[in-house]
């Protein structure tokens, strides 16, 4: 497998993500909402590999925007510390079951719930 790019490409993958951490920082979350269609269908990866990697990404940029918003005391650590202990349980057993499903499920799975919470946001 050829793991080259090219300087070209490069640049492209950067402005994507700039693209996604500019939402993630800015709306508090949903770049993996962007990044896992792109790394679908401009990338090619099959659902679960563009999952797994989208969390890996997210991951990251997750933390650099919550040290900005720590610094700009906006963050409720109360309800921080008792949703970090859903959130976790819901990884892990969210993680498990990508391992499980089948990728044609997982797709319909996450364009329902995209598709939901862009209703949700209209109304």
């Amino acid at each position: 497998m050829n793991n080259k790019i090219s300087k070209k490409q490069v640049l492209i993958l950067i402005g994507i993500g700039s693209v996604i951490g500019l939402v993630n920082g800015f709306f508090g979350g949903g770049g993996g909402m962007l990044c896992v269609p792109i790394f679908e269908k401009l990338f090619g990866l099959e659902s679960k590999k563009a999952h797994a990697t989208t969390l890996c990404v997210i991951l990251p940029l997750s933390l650099v925007s919550s040290i900005v918003y720590i610094y700009s005391n906006d963050i409720n650590f109360i309800n921080l510390s008792w949703v970090s202990i859903g959130a976790i349980l819901g990884g892990v057993i969210g993680a498990f079951f990508l391992t499980k499903i089948n990728n044609k499920w997982l797709r319909i799975i996450f364009a329902v719930l995209m598709f939901g919470v862009g209703v949700k946001m209209v109304i």
